[in-house]
């Protein structure tokens, strides 16, 4: 019993890696076998065997304008560079959305920061143009009430912010 699946056990990998063989007719008449598909010389005809799954490959006939095929005109089979280029392209496609969404939020944030600068500057310009008091602290921490000269100097600093921050 043991021994009947020892053997299986060696002989089920033989019997896979054969499934994944190629057989090809090379130019001197020999017959090949290989893991990897014959050279791109090998004509469609010396191929013998392909491994499951595997394409043939398909052609391109270019024609002069106005000459008719003389036999159906077949697109190249897909390469594995077509495949990687594909996944290139597509981690490009992917990250440039990345980057747009990205941007746009940052553009909403700045939007959302201006917004509130502008809701400030002109809550500031309405109270210094209201008339009432307006009272600082200087750096002693001492509450001092601003002057009109100070009040025109802040009411001119308000209208910069307003108009710069509110566009």
């Amino acid at each position: 019993m043991h021994r009947t699946l020892l053997i299986a056990m060696l002989v089920l990998p033989l019997v896979a890696s054969a499934q994944t063989q190629w057989k090809w007719r090379d130019a001197q008449g020999q017959v090949q076998y290989s893991d990897r598909p014959p050279p791109a010389g090998v004509a469609e005809k010396d191929i013998l065997a392909r491994p499951p799954g595997a394409q043939r490959p398909r052609t391109v006939q270019v024609l002069p304008v106005g000459q008719a095929p003389s036999e159906p005109v077949r697109a190249a089979a897909p390469s594995a560079s077509t495949a990687v280029e594909r996944s290139a392209a597509n981690d490009k496609a992917r990250q440039a959305r990345e980057n747009e969404n990205q941007r746009k939020a940052e553009e909403q944030r700045q939007q959302q920061q201006r917004a509130e600068n502008c809701r400030n500057a002109r809550e500031n310009l309405a109270s210094l143009q209201s008339g009432m008091r307006v009272a600082r602290v200087n750096e002693k921490g001492e509450r001092e009430v601003i002057d009109d000269a100070q009040r025109a100097q802040a009411l001119q600093r308000a209208q910069a912010a307003v108009a710069s921050e509110c566009r």
